[in-house]
């Protein structure tokens, strides 16, 4: 039987009025990978601070068992900005000492693309204090990963790293023993990764067995049992039930936990889109031309992104766009965004786009635009427009659009300057959308938003009719938005992925491969100064290893003429202990001998 790990006993924590966690009781076990789910500002992380002891509850009482070695990452590092990666990460290991051990490699290379550190300027010797806030999260994730742990506690693991990033994490957890209990957003990695699943909701956390796929089956099921007269939301799990019935790509092999009553649920339940019916209504729109790019080149500063790229966006076509980090994504974004807006007049360093006469672009950027921050939620999406013409006769009032993007009425007269940053990429996503665009470009769209906004959001573009394109590191918003995939491969070129992100993966596993230097052309002077280096270390390390021995043995020595000297009438005793000495003196010789070859070589 697996020993329990943390106990959480009729645990409560209050913040104000509001009651995050209301008389919780669980359990963490050796084995167990759990992962914790609910809608932004419900809990979550407060649960994970609480059960690792980071905050106290209210009331109720947490125990972790004796000698529990517990790795925690928060969303807020507490790495020193003076320090280098080399310190925080790797500690005082000598360099053969580290990259002889496999882990290590394995995470440096998994997380940060080489034991170089290729993106960051001095490599493992960069200071910290200057870098970014996702350079400085993969740091703490290194740094928490490298060391050994019963349980490791992760908040938002996957934020700040590329579908390669994540998909080694998820590879890398899989593999270890450690515990888990993650909080995220990502519902690819929480298949991948968990066996348990905590859904935190209005200060109660309902447990379920499985990953995410066996956890929606099983929501859909308590909800229907429970006769919730929640319609929209039941409406929304049957359609991810359906979607995850017919097999999202990459969706995880391991056994399902099927409920028949959420079989019967979406037996009726169409695909999420009907792709022929959305691209004649995106035709009527925008026509025969979208965007048109004949021999391209896109350039960022002096670095050339792109080269000779001839390409097309139609009308109605979804497209998913993935790649290297700094390969262009963004930029090809932009310079479109760019010919768009100048009607065709601004044009990239080389060749053309040519943009429809009827295209309205839409662009949400990274960055969260700002509003007047006394302006209310309502207000601010009325200012683009009252209502919004969602096709097919379908139309939604400003304040409709608000609850499906979650605001309540109440939440609608908030002003803008007390959101959080989620509730602000919502905000800015929905108007976007009230501007009834025909065309949408969506740079990491997913960014802070909980899972059930995700699904309404899903939700809204299934039936929304235009062009599409989507850079997104979250693989299951990418698969379930878009129809086809594209990517930049970091060499300059885009290339259609028939068989999506996990063709991708596979092109850029040999990729990196084909790069690897060959073991053999080294030149000689620097192999034998490579060589001689680490000779020179391995030898002084065996001397002074020698003289601890040669040390030790001397005081055995002594020890032992003392002995024979006191008992010189027992011949018996004598001959044991003289033998005993002829030993030592034996083994005290050879190791001269050794000490004295390597101190030559020396």
């Amino acid at each position: 039987m697996a020993a329990n790990l943390v106990n959480a006993e009729a645990v409560s924590k209050v913040y104000g009025t509001r009651a995050l966690l209301d008389g919780v009781s669980l359990g963490v076990s050796e084995g167990d990978r759990v992962g914790v789910v609910g809608r932004n500002g419900d809990g979550k992380t407060t649960l994970i601070r609480v059960l690792a002891k980071l905050e106290e509850a209210d009331s109720g009482r947490v125990t972790h068992s004796g000698g529990l070695r517990l790795g925690v990452l928060t969303q807020h590092d507490s790495l020193d900005p003076a320090a280098t990666v080399r310190h925080e990460v790797i500690g005082d290991l000598a360099d053969h000492e580290w990259a002889g051990s496999a882990k290590i490699r394995d995470v440096l290379t998994g997380l940060f693309g080489g034991l170089d550190l290729p993106g960051f300027p001095q490599g493992l010797d960069t200071v910290i204090g200057p870098l970014s806030g996702g350079e400085r999260r993969r740091i703490a994730l290194a740094k928490l990963l490298i060391e050994d742990q019963d349980l490791i506690v992760l908040d938002e693991p996957t934020n700040h790293l590329d579908v390669e990033g994540i998909a080694w994490l998820a590879r890398h957890l899989q593999a270890r023993r450690s515990a888990l209990v993650c909080v995220t957003h990502d519902r690819w990695f929480l298949d991948q990764v968990c066996t348990r699943m905590w859904d935190v909701q209005r200060g109660t956390v309902h447990e379920y067995e499985g990953g995410y796929s066996d956890y929606v089956f099983a929501r859909a099921e308590r909800e229907r049992i429970a006769a919730t007269e929640e319609t929209k939301r039941q409406n929304l799990v049957r359609k991810e039930l359906a979607w995850l019935r017919r097999g999202a790509p990459a969706r995880t092999s391991k056994p399902r936990y099927r409920v028949e009553a959420a079989n019967e649920l979406i037996a009726d339940v169409p695909p999420p889109r009907d792709s022929s019916e959305l691209m004649k209504f995106a035709s009527a729109r925008l026509g025969k031309t979208v965007f048109d790019l004949e021999d391209v080149t896109v350039q960022a500063g002096p670095k050339t992104l792109l080269k000779h790229l001839t390409w097309q966006l139609g009308p109605g076509d979804r497209v998913g766009l993935v790649g290297v980090n700094g390969a262009g994504k963004t930029s090809l974004l932009r310079a479109l965004a760019d010919a768009a807006v100048t009607q065709g007049e601004q044009q990239p360093a080389d060749g053309r786009v040519t943009v429809g006469k009827t295209v309205r672009l839409a662009y949400l950027s990274q960055d969260v635009a700002e509003l007047p921050p006394a302006l209310r939620v309502l207000e601010a999406v009325q200012q683009i427009r009252d209502r919004v013409d969602l096709g097919k006769g379908r139309e939604m009032t400003a304040g409709q659009l608000c609850e499906k993007f979650g605001f309540t009425k109440e939440k609608q007269w908030t002003p803008v300057g007390d959101l959080s940053g989620g509730e602000r990429r919502r905000l800015q996503l929905l108007r976007l959308l009230m501007d009834e665009p025909n065309v949408l470009f969506l740079d990491e769209p997913t960014n802070d938003l909980d899972i059930e906004t995700l699904t309404q959001l899903e939700d809204l573009l299934d039936g929304w009719p235009g062009s599409m394109v989507v850079i997104s590191h979250d693989r299951f918003f990418v698969e379930r938005t878009t129809d086809r995939t594209f990517a930049l491969m970091g060499d300059a070129t885009l290339r259609m992925l028939p068989r999506g992100i996990d063709e991708y993966l596979e092109r850029r596993r040999r990729m990196i491969e084909a790069a690897m230097p060959a073991p053999a052309p080294v030149p000689a002077a620097k192999a034998a100064r490579t060589a001689s280096a680490a000779d020179a270390r391995a030898a002084k390390k065996e001397l002074q290893r020698i003289e601890r021995q040669l040390d030790k043995i001397s005081d055995r020595e002594s020890a032992l003429h003392s002995r024979i000297a006191e008992n010189a009438t027992d011949f018996e005793k004598v001959a044991k202990l003289d033998a005993e000495l002829r030993e030592l003196v034996a083994e005290r010789e050879d190791l001269e001998m050794r000490w004295l070859e390597l101190a030559d070589d020396a």
